[in-house]
């Protein structure tokens, strides 16, 4: 990169951690390009790439009538990144289905640019965390509609789950909208496991681990319904929310 590094003044990092990201700086690609041609549609799963600092960016055009779903799963032990800036035409299609999933010292992101520049595209984001540990988990996302975007519909969904007091959940969806006929709307919910649930399961003779989990997997698993149970993305999202709640 010869960017300079950014720092918490910039909006988009405002809860990066900064000297994880230095760490990587230099060496970042730009961000991948993502077009979806006109009336086609495209579906794309992003995992974990294993690594301690995982940092994924990319830039997507969906052309007129197009349809792009996108699946992530952000569980970097250190610094995890998911950054988009997606521009939809008439009639496009966006889904995001994406959870943040840390534990320690590890701070996850999700950072999306949602740019509705033409009419009758819609875009659907549906973002869920679960953190333990002191792990920091963010979504800033932003949606744009421009004048001419009417009949636009957009959507951000974002909840998170704490299961430590000293772990800490950010969420900021935003709507910047020019149009008058459009139908968007955004909400953001932290909050931590239901204590009569967990009783209700201990009473059932289920381990509290395994009822952490069982409830946790529900909280996340409906991101994945689409994919079905037995994808490597659910998955992967069960065996992190298990060892999660050891």
């Amino acid at each position: 990169m010869t960017a300079p590094l950014p720092t918490r003044a910039d909006e988009a990092f405002r809860y990066a951690d900064i000297k994880a990201l230095g760490e990587v700086w230099d060496d970042l690609s730009p961000p991948e390009t993502i077009e979806i041609a006109a009336h086609k549609k495209v579906q794309q799963i992003w995992m974990p790439s294993g690594e301690a600092i995982d940092v994924k960016r990319a830039a997507v055009t969906i052309g007129e009538g197009g349809k792009f779903d996108l699946y992530a799963l952000n569980c970097a032990p250190r610094y995890g990144r998911i950054e988009l800036d997606v521009t939809l035409h008439e009639g496009a299609d966006f889904t995001f289905h994406a959870a943040n999933i840390g534990t320690a010292d590890a701070t996850l992101e999700v950072v999306t640019f949602v740019r509705h520049v033409a009419p009758g595209a819609t875009s659907t984001q549906t973002v869920r965390t679960v953190l333990g540990g002191k792990a920091v988990g963010s979504y800033l996302g932003q949606v744009a509609v421009a004048r001419e975007a009417q009949k636009t519909e957009s959507e951000q969904d974002v909840k998170a789950m704490l299961l430590s007091r000293e772990a800490t959940a950010n969420a900021k969806p935003e709507l910047e909208i020019y149009a008058d006929d459009v139908a968007c709307a955004h909400g953001a919910t932290v909050g931590e496991l239901d204590a009569m649930q967990l009783y209700y399961a201990a009473a059932r003779g289920l381990p509290p681990e395994d009822a952490k989990a069982l409830l946790l997997e529900g909280f996340i698993g409906g991101l994945w319904d689409e994919l079905g149970d037995d994808s490597d993305i659910a998955t992967l999202a069960r065996t992190c929310l298990r060892e999660l709640t050891r």
